[in-house]
């Protein structure tokens, strides 16, 4: 086991999935069904996601959804949803290349994410996602089980997402919460 991997936190910049942002009002006709047919998730409630394999659906506002999946199952996805929801008033958008998505994995996860949002994640149950704030950027995170998050961000900002989760990493083995 090498060093990193020992560690109780781990930081990774993972490979870009495909992520299809999905603006349509509750109640839209059709959206539910346009959902599951893209993604293979059922339609998520007021501040949480619902998953299917490696697929997930995330609620961001009111009349707003993320979908997760794959990095090829994204334009199939994107026709299943403009097929799905033909004829009403909704936008679907690949915003794969605007996103960056980071995994921080470990026991202390939840003590690094905390030095960096208000978001209170002892409320944060493992099917919710929370649209938040890293230090001064916008950021939406979820649990991943034992304790890891997802996190994704808009690209612009990755490098400095990826530097303010390392410094808060850094800051957390040295005042010992790690």
């Amino acid at each position: 086991m090498s060093e990193a991997e020992s560690l109780p936190v781990q930081l990774r910049r993972l490979d870009p999935p495909a992520m299809i942002s999905l603006r349509a009002k509750p109640g839209t006709p059709g959206l539910a069904e346009a959902i599951l047919a893209a993604s293979g998730c059922a339609l998520p409630a007021a501040r949480s996601l619902t998953r299917s394999g490696e697929a997930l659906c995330g609620w961001m506002s009111a009349d707003e959804y993320l979908l997760v999946l794959p990095a090829a199952a994204g334009a199939a996805a994107l026709q299943a949803l403009q097929q799905g929801l033909q004829g009403q008033h909704y936008l679907a958008v690949d915003v794969s290349d605007a996103r960056v998505c980071f995994a921080l994995e470990g026991a202390g996860a939840g003590d690094v994410l905390r030095r960096l949002t208000p978001a209170d994640l002892s409320a944060l149950g493992p099917d919710e996602l929370r649209r938040s704030r890293l230090s001064q950027v916008a950021a939406a995170f979820w649990q991943t089980g034992g304790g890891s998050y997802r996190l994704v961000a808009f690209r612009s900002v990755g490098d400095y997402v990826e530097a303010l989760l390392s410094g808060a990493v850094t800051s957390a083995r040295a005042s010992g919460a790690l």
